[in-house]
């Protein structure tokens, strides 16, 4: 097979990225740091018939976006994102559900010194198996520890690093000792695009009871405001209705005034008797569900202790 030379492959590269920008309409800007070639040879094999991964340098991408803004001028949004070791994933599909496969590609890595510690590691309470000549070590971490039986155990759960600390030796000697491998790496998702609109992918874990209860509390601070400057609007006049029945009631249980929807309350306050008769009608109702409750119980517990089929004292 004959190689490519540089040019060609370069004209092929833009070519490329050109059509997938025209093909798909959404993608996603991932970052790739600490992925290597076999685990990204895994993720295009998951994301195979879901989406379409292309990486590149990002001189390249500038240049091939910026040549093709005549045709499509939203992709200016997309130029201040491509930095550091990024890549594009393109899709068709949900965007939620190539994410989903994108962030459950990723594989544990044990701690490098000099590494950026991505997430807290702490080191359990555990018998660590080493030997005593290694006490001298975990007393330089200010790690507690006593010998049991010949072998180093930490006494305490031990906070070793932080989000965003720097892997020291002594950190990434002690867990690479203790056989722990405390990072994952995979594609990081930073931007996502979508019909020519760039947003951060917290976005996507926004639900529609998300929106909708969102939605609720501004109609609920509108009818607020509405209510408190008496000014109607289409969120308060429910209120304004039901305020002025109360209203009506009120004045109707004053005075002689009489109408249908107050005939009720009248009769309640002529004869508050019915409250009580009202009262004792709900009353056995719920007082027959308590005994029946209280019976299934009593015949669980009969059941439970005939199927152990021993006495206490037995």
């Amino acid at each position: 097979m004959v190689k490519e030379d540089r040019g060609t492959w370069k004209s092929n590269y833009f070519v490329k990225l050109i059509n997938f920008l025209d093909e798909y309409p959404k993608c996603f800007i991932v970052g790739v740091d600490n992925v290597g070639s076999k685990q990204m040879q895994q993720i295009r094999m998951a994301l195979r018939g879901h989406a379409e991964v292309l990486m590149g340098k990002n001189t390249m991408i500038r240049k091939a976006i910026r040549g093709h803004l005549d045709n499509n001028a939203a992709l200016e949004k997309l130029l201040p994102h491509i930095r550091g070791n990024v890549g594009f994933v393109f899709t068709k599909l949900d965007l939620s559900e190539v994410r989903e496969i994108i962030l459950t590609n990723k594989v544990a890595a044990p701690a490098k010194t000099g590494a950026i510690a991505p997430c807290d590691v702490s080191i359990p309470a555990q018998n660590t198996g080493l030997g005593p000549e290694k006490t001298s070590f975990f007393q330089a971490l200010a790690i507690p520890t006593k010998i049991a039986r010949g072998t180093i155990e930490i006494l305490n759960e031990v906070k070793l690093l932080r989000a965003g600390d720097k892997v020291g030796m002594s950190e990434a000697t002690l867990l690479n000792m203790l056989n722990i491998s405390p990072f994952t790496y995979g594609l990081i998702i930073q931007q996502v695009y979508d019909s020519g609109t760039v947003f951060s992918p917290a976005i996507l874990d926004i639900t529609d009871d998300d929106l909708r209860a969102r939605f609720m509390q501004g109609v609920t601070n509108l009818s607020c405001v509405s209510l408190a400057i008496g000014y109607p609007t289409v969120a308060s006049v429910p209120h304004l209705v039901v305020n002025g029945f109360k209203n009506l009631l009120a004045i109707a249980a004053e005075t002689d005034i009489e109408f249908k929807e107050a005939e009720q309350m009248k009769e309640y306050l002529k004869d508050p008797s019915k409250f009580a008769a009202a009262a004792v009608a709900a009353a056995p109702a719920a007082s027959e569900a308590a005994p029946a409750k209280a019976e299934e119980k009593v015949e669980e517990e009969e059941e439970s202790d005939d199927d152990m089929g021993f006495g206490l004292f037995d």
